[in-house]
């Protein structure tokens, strides 16, 4: 990591603070510089789906049948989980299987990632709990620079996934604990209970976290407070967003219709989606202060989701069209949903469909249609970095964070080892 002279440290905070500054009193003069990252190889489908404070992503890349990489339910023919550090790409690789994958997934600020993975082993109850349609046994996975990925333990079932890490190292997600959920009609192919775990202290036991009166759940998203949040529901299905706090579980606002809870900043502020009223179909929603907003939807779309959201209160997300296609990805700050597109340069050859995260700097992860060129109408990765236009600075340029490591100095050097060209897998 860097190291500042002293007036240094006296400067840059100051020049930071003027600038965070001209953010906050003109939203509308923010634009935004955009990085295309691609996808890997032959792939047609790369997607960043979180994002660090150093600007580091965690991007699923994928290769989807035609005129599918952009279908929301749509099933991978094969998955990788990448992670992109200032445009160098590391292949995490499998736990034995063919695909890697996540559910959100998180690269915290000390480069360490946790997602999904299948193994090489046939699940013995005929379960696809990765989703990639080759009956192997799914399992959470952690990763860090200098070590191979490695799996998180269960509740004594054969599968789960993690969703998310921390930058105290705690890690959420679900795990199956063997038992068949008696809520899942008889021919559900995934029919064993899906509970919501917290692995913490060494990562060597998953801890089950309450569903309520609901049979199971899945924790998508946990903050530095150790804040927890996910949905419960029968047979790994949605029905009540909730929040988990100090092995407590509360559910969050909603209409009756079905809620889910993606992510939380570190004042509390909770994001996701709630089905509206009338049709059920999810709606962007903010839960702060013990209410529910619903964010509403850009013009043309029927539905949507909020993902993202930083300690700033600018929440990111995506809606959908009525043929349930990935259409616009939004910013919603001040009390108004922007499409993130017409903060884009006008020359841009990216239509940004998802926003995933937003970090601490004002970056968004997310991914976008190509417009023209050998790639047209695939898919690819973005990082978009916040510019002030009247001073052409990137907040990401002016106000770095450099949080201290808690890894060995040994895997610190590993790290950047892996960073150099040359070192990347295909």
């Amino acid at each position: 990591m860097s190291a500042f002279r002293h007036l240094r440290n006296l400067w840059i905070p100051l020049f930071a603070t003027m600038v965070l500054g001209c953010f906050s009193e003109a939203g509308a003069q923010v634009r935004y510089k955009l990085t295309d990252l691609g996808t890997q190889g032959n792939d047609n489908l790369g997607c960043a789906m979180s994002v660090n404070n150093e600007g580091w992503t965690e991007i699923m890349a994928g290769e989807f049948a035609p005129l599918q990489n952009d279908f929301v339910p749509a099933q991978p023919l094969h998955a990788r989980a990448l992670i992109d550090v200032d445009g160098f790409k590391i292949d995490l690789r499998t736990l034995g299987g063919p695909d890697s994958w996540m559910m959100w997934g998180e690269i915290n600020d000390f480069g360490q990632v946790v997602g999904f993975s299948d193994t090489d082993v046939p699940d013995p109850n005929g379960e696809d709990i990765c989703h990639f349609g080759k009956g192997l046994t799914c399992r959470p996975f952690f990763w860090e620079a200098g070590r191979r990925m490695s799996a998180l333990p269960t509740l004594g079932g054969n599968n789960g996934q993690a969703s998310a890490i921390n930058n105290r190292g705690q890690i959420v997600g679900f795990a199956e604990d063997g038992t068949v959920d008696s809520s899942c009609q008889t021919n559900n192919r995934n029919n064993r209970t899906q509970l919501p775990v917290l692995w913490e202290n060494g990562k060597a036991q998953a801890k089950a976290l309450p569903t309520g009166s609901d049979p199971g759940g899945n924790a998508l998203w946990i903050n530095d407070q150790g804040q927890v949040v996910g949905f419960t529901g029968p047979c790994g299905a949605t029905n009540h967003a909730v929040v988990w706090e100090n092995d407590n579980v509360n559910l969050l606002l909603d209409y009756g219709t079905g809620a889910e809870a993606f992510g939380n900043n570190n004042r509390g502020q909770i994001v996701g989606f709630v089905g509206a009223p009338d049709s059920g179909i999810p709606n962007p929603a903010l839960w702060q202060n013990d209410m529910l907003i619903n964010l509403g939807l850009l013009q043309g779309d029927v539905g949507g989701i909020a993902s993202g959201i930083n300690d700033k209160g600018q929440v990111v997300g995506s809606n959908f069209d009525s043929n349930f296609n990935w259409s616009h990805a939004f910013i919603w700050q001040n009390n108004v949903m922007t499409d993130l597109n017409k903060l884009f340069p006008a020359d841009s050859n990216l239509f940004a469909t998802m926003a995933n995260k937003i970090n601490e700097r004002g970056q968004i992860s997310g991914m976008a249609i190509v417009r023209s060129g050998p790639d047209e109408g695939n898919i690819h990765a973005f990082l978009a970095t916040p510019v002030d236009e009247r001073i052409d600075k990137s907040i990401a340029d002016v106000a770095p964070t450099r949080p201290k490591s808690n890894l060995p100095a040994s895997v610190n050097k590993q790290l950047l080892q892996s960073f150099k060209p040359g070192r990347f897998e295909q």
